[in-house]
């Protein structure tokens, strides 16, 4: 017997802002008959088949230390340093800049989301092959 991912849950501040923000970034929506709303305490996104979930659930206290887990975002229809771009555009902050730090075409950037949860931005598959695609079927 094995389990499987639900959903992922990210402690947040305010979970329609961080919920609206994160469904922007990952081309997310919400439940139509469950629409998120201002002042929700939990408000979850969903990956376009349905498949793929965020939750965000409100907590009073903020965030003080390194997240412990993160998301690490593969660009689909765009070249990292484009993403990453778009993302501090979208009001993401820069934390690491290690694009390139092993030579060309390698390297990550981490960012952090309006209340300072990191994540990565990696290079898109057309910029590196996936070295794991041999498990996806």
């Amino acid at each position: 017997m094995t389990s499987r991912i639900s959903h992922t849950t990210l402690d947040s501040r305010d979970a329609h802002a961080q919920s609206v923000w994160w469904a922007g970034v990952l081309g997310f929506g919400e439940d139509p008959q469950d629409p998120n709303l201002p002042g929700h305490d939990e408000c979850m996104i969903f990956s376009p088949d349905g498949r793929q979930r965020v939750l965000f659930i409100e907590v009073p206290e903020a965030k003080t230390v390194k997240n412990r887990i993160h998301f690490d975002l593969w660009p689909t229809d765009r070249t990292m340093d484009e993403e990453v771009e778009r993302l501090l555009g979208a009001g993401a902050t820069m934390v690491h800049d290690l694009r390139d730090h092993r030579g060309p075409g390698t390297g990550w950037a981490t960012l952090a989301d309006p209340e300072g949860n990191e994540f990565c931005v990696l290079r898109s598959e057309s910029e590196r092959p996936d070295p794991y695609a041999h498990l996806v079927r």
